[in-house]
Order: C-alpha cells, then sequence, then structure tokens
C-alpha cells in the first residue's frame, strides 16, 4: 500500500510541475527580441519623377529591451505612414537595379524616421525580411 501511495503522490508532484515546465519553454521561446512587424508596403520607383515600378516591402523593426512593445505596435499605421511618406521624397531603389531596395540608404533614412515615432533609444535595428518588385526591370 505504501508503494502505491508513493507511485500517486509522484505522478500528482509531476502533474504539477508539468505546467511550469512548459511556462519556462513558452517564455524562453517568447523571450526573444521584442520587434514590430510591418505589413507589406508598395514603395514607389521613380526615374526622373517618372514612375516606372513597385517595391512591396515587408520589414521588421527590432525594438530595444526597454521598449514599450505593445504601445509601439499599435503605433504601426504610423511606422508604415512615414515611410510611404519618404518613399514618395525619393526613390529607395538602387540606380543601377531599379527592382532591388538600396537597404544601406533606406535604413539610414527610415531609422531617425522610425524614431521620431517610438521615441530616442527604442529602435535596435531595421531587418528588411522581404522585397518584390511588381515587375521585373531587366
Amino acid at each position: 500500500m505504501t508503494q502505491t501511495r508513493r507511485l500517486l503522490l509522484s505522478l500528482l508532484l509531476c502533474a504539477l510541475a508539468a505546467p511550469a515546465f512548459a511556462s519556462e519553454g513558452g517564455e524562453k521561446k517568447e523571450g526573444g527580441e521584442p520587434y514590430v512587424k510591418l505589413a507589406p508596403v508598395a514603395l514607389p520607383v521613380t526615374d526622373n519623377g517618372r514612375l516606372i515600378n513597385y517595391l512591396f516591402v515587408t520589414l521588421r523593426i527590432n525594438l530595444t529591451p526597454k521598449a514599450d512593445v505593445n504601445a509601439l505596435r499599435l503605433k504601426e499605421p504610423y511606422f508604415r505612414d512615414a515611410l510611404i511618406r519618404a518613399a514618395h521624397k525619393q526613390s529607395f531603389a538602387l540606380p543601377n537595379k531599379r527592382d532591388k531596395l538600396d537597404e544601406a540608404r533606406f535604413k539610414q533614412v527610415m531609422i531617425p524616421e522610425f524614431t521620431k515615432i517610438a521615441g530616442a533609444g527604442n529602435i535596435a535595428a531595421l531587418e528588411i525580411l522581404a522585397q518584390n518588385p511588381k515587375k521585373s526591370m531587366n
């Protein structure tokens, strides 16, 4: 009888400990870098003021650990608006390959623009997840 009780007690302890271990694993999966992912945005590609194509860009704004992720995710429409406004002032396509994004120039322009929305010290980096032209320029 005592062996049966020990077995039942062991099973009970395992059952109680399982949710704690499961949540610990879940926290590690979610505990990555905080970010705001922008839905795909169509950026115009121009040549001498003439529209010649669109680049559909999906990006992720990586945030610093001190950033309020939930508040900044609510500002996703403002980030998209800033991106579209900047893209209408200048083309972010490479000059010699108009179906590719000039990533260095893009980040140089957009990080300060996004910082105006997010606040100083909240943006760690920009990550371009996808870029697809409307039509191939080759």
